[in-house]
């Protein structure tokens, strides 16, 4: 059996050059059981880009496929691929304005940060620059049904549109001239624009005849509360209509106070409604990310909220129309909020198990399998399960990524190592 080479990636003589790799078996690894927020001993066979069969222990397949097939990680965690989503950019660019060179860049970018999914999504902005933005990213989706991009850039699962139906008085880093009522018509018209376009941040109480939420659910997008002064029973009743998340909870929403529980008091005491949490250190206090965790449970979503600067040195940016200061990796608008972050998922992961004093397998729940469920795909992506979509996180004993695999490519090797 043959291994990883020093780099932590598997040898291109030994593994993508000796046989063609329709089917691979990851041996001798920790295999993450979402079910269990653990991880036990075992083989992971791959075919096809998707998961064939997980074992606990040795594959009885293990002996019978050659040396070519088989790649004995030394004990090495396997996760599956993380999910941002909800996430502007990185590596210099922004998901509203980026074109398809950047596209690539940035999606390159989260593969080897370990993210193998993401929703791009896209801050306020005009309707025919939203439209753009739509485009591009749909375009950039489309290539994926050429293998040779799954070893280069994460999977595009769709847009998140964060703008441009949110509250004025807590639109953050939204440029006010930006925002706009809940037209349920304009939603209509950007959701068919692209297809993919699976999730819709708003404030619904906004929507006074509830028309807005019921013609997003109807396009098949999922739709959650956020930049909002909702009050508890506005916000409960959006749940009740449909709402199935709540955007980067505490931020935003009017805090919690002992006399009006308000829009998180709401999304807290409401077990089958998403909370996505940005465990940054910067936007909420560790001891809040521990209430959320044991209030939230499976339900918690952890979030990059990631702009173009992440990954980039401290400097002059952009996020949603507004100039952007980046120092010490925080990043506000010239007049204090704070716009974004420069978080990487995996980092959150660590933070998140950190602050709130949970399991790593329990924080690597939370930004895989919990992603997943809030935007409808935890029938395709989120877990090592037979079936599902073959993105795999291999990591070092340090915890930093060993080799990334999005549907069943390795990042890096092209064509060669598909299976």
């Amino acid at each position: 059996m043959k291994g990883l080479n020093a780099a932590g990636c598997p040898g291109r003589t030994e593994m993508q050059e000796r046989v063609p790799l329709f089917m691979l078996l990851i041996a001798n690894a920790a295999i993450y059981d979402a079910a269990a927020r653990g991880f036990f001993r075992g083989d992971l066979l791959l075919e096809g880009g998707r998961i064939a069969e997980v074992s606990r222990g040795i594959s009885a397949r293990r002996e019978k496929l050659p040396d070519g097939a088989v790649l004995d990680v030394g004990g090495r965690t396997v996760l599956p691929g993380l999910v941002d989503i909800h996430t502007h950019g990185r590596a210099g660019g922004d998901f509203g304005s980026a074109d398809s060179a950047m596209l690539e860049q940035m999606l390159a970018s989260y593969l080897a940060s370990g993210v193998t999914t993401v929703l791009p999504t896209l801050a306020s902005a005009e309707p025919t620059a939203l439209r753009e933005a739509i485009r591009r990213i749909g375009e950039a989706a489309a290539q994926e049904s050429d293998p040779s991009l799954a070893s280069r850039r994460a999977h595009i699962a769709g847009v998140h549109l964060e703008g441009r139906y949110l509250n004025p008085a807590k639109r953050g880093a939204h440029a006010p001239e930006l925002l706009a009522p809940l037209d349920a018509d304009e939603l209509e018209g950007f959701l068919r624009a692209m297809p993919g376009v699976r999730h819709v941040t708003a404030a619904l109480e906004l929507d006074a005849d509830g028309s807005f939420l019921r013609r997003a659910l109807s396009c098949g997008a999922t739709v959650g509360l956020g930049h909002s002064m909702a009050t508890y029973e506005q916000a409960m009743r959006a749940f009740a209509d449909g709402a199935t998340a709540v955007t980067h909870l505490y931020n935003a929403l009017p805090p919690l106070h002992h006399r009006a529980g308000g829009a998180v008091c709401a999304a807290l005491l409401s077990p089958d409604i998403s909370c996505e949490l940005i465990c940054d250190g910067f936007h909420i206090a560790p001891e809040m990310v521990r209430l959320a965790a044991t209030l939230k449970r499976e339900r918690l979503v952890l979030i990059t909220d990631s702009m173009e600067a992440t990954g980039c040195p401290d400097g002059e940016y952009r996020i949603a129309g507004m100039p952007v200061t980046v120092k010490d990796g925080k990043a506000r608008t010239h007049d204090g909020a704070i716009a974004g972050s420069t978080l990487s998922l995996l980092d959150g992961v660590r933070n998140y198990a950190a602050f709130a004093g949970v399991s790593f397998g329990t924080a690597v729940y939370a930004a895989t399998m919990a992603p997943a469920i809030e935007v409808g795909l935890e029938h395709e992506i989120g877990s090592l399960e037979p079936g599902k979509r073959a993105d795999l996180l291999i990591l070092n004993a340090d915890g930093t990524p060993a080799q990334v695999m999005c549907g069943g490519v390795f990042c890096g090797s092209a064509n060669r190592g598909a299976v």
